[in-house]
């Protein structure tokens, strides 16, 4: 090894601790080497694990009622998880049963519903949500808060069509997200002024990446109920509403409530 190749691998094994990309694997021959397949192998069963684990729907919602919240439990219209999988649209309404059970309850209009869903990991729910729960219900005091809802084999627009049975102003979606190869049990927040049927991705803001190696509780928490607080101050979401919420603990521009008008 030459002076000149030094500084190179350094900076490699740096990086390498910096992420958990797969970077600097090295080679054996014309192939990986034999712990970097396994490595691969390995994390690539755990995203598909999580993908295809049960929903304990019953036990995530009784410890969201624990913590005093009206806990309601719905699913959509994909009966089992191959049909979820085949059928995306599926997951995006609610089915028969869950929808009458809504429309019966009469609900009171509030300022945010919350959804809790396994989306494509029931693993990350059952790692986060609860945590996540904890720390975000003190930041929301003073917030109309609505039902918190489980539900099973639900997408994201689920909650668009929840949140208008429930009369929410906003809605918040806890969701697991898609595996991946370094992630299998991350948790997404999705938030949608007005919801109803028809919503777009556009129309909603998204904090994501919610686990142990990723954004933590705290910091999750901190700009969840920012973003709520500003979407209902200024009656929208999506990609008219900008994260300035900086760093939960440092210095940031102060939420739209708190400002003096020039």
């Amino acid at each position: 090894m030459t002076e000149s190749t030094v500084p190179k691998l350094r900076s490699l094994l740096d990086l390498r601790e910096l992420t958990p990309a797969r970077v600097g694997l090295g080679r054996s021959g014309s192939g990986l080497p034999t712990s970097a397949l396994l490595s691969f192998t390995l994390d690539h069963a755990r995203a598909r694990d999580a993908v295809h684990a049960p929903f304990d729907a019953t036990g995530v919602a009784l410890a969201i009622a624990a913590l005093g919240c009206d806990v309601i439990q719905i699913a959509s219209e994909a009966r089992t998880r191959a049909d979820y999988l085949r059928r995306p649209d599926l997951g995006r309404k609610l089915s028969e049963g869950s929808q009458a059970q809504l429309a019966a309850r009469g609900f009171e209009p509030c300022d945010v519903a919350i959804m809790v869903a396994d989306g494509l990991s029931a693993a990350a729910v059952d790692a986060h949500a609860m945590s996540l729960l904890r720390d975000l219900l003190p930041r929301l005091a003073g917030v109309g808060l609505g039902p918190v809802l489980v539900a099973t084999n639900a997408r994201v627009a689920l909650g668009d069509e929840v949140g208008q049975l429930c009369r929410a102003r906003m809605m918040i979606v806890l969701i697991g997200e898609r595996p991946g190869l370094s992630a299998p049990d991350s948790l997404g927040a999705y938030l949608t002024f007005d919801p109803k049927s028809g919503r777009n991705d556009a129309e909603r803001n998204c904090v994501s990446n919610i686990h142990h190696a990723g954004l933590s509780y705290s910091e999750a928490a901190f700009k969840i109920a920012w973003l709520v607080r500003e979407g209902l101050a200024r009656q929208l979401s999506g990609v008219a509403l900008k994260d300035e919420s900086g760093d939960a603990g440092s210095s940031h521009p102060l939420p739209l409530w708190e400002r003096v008008p020039e």
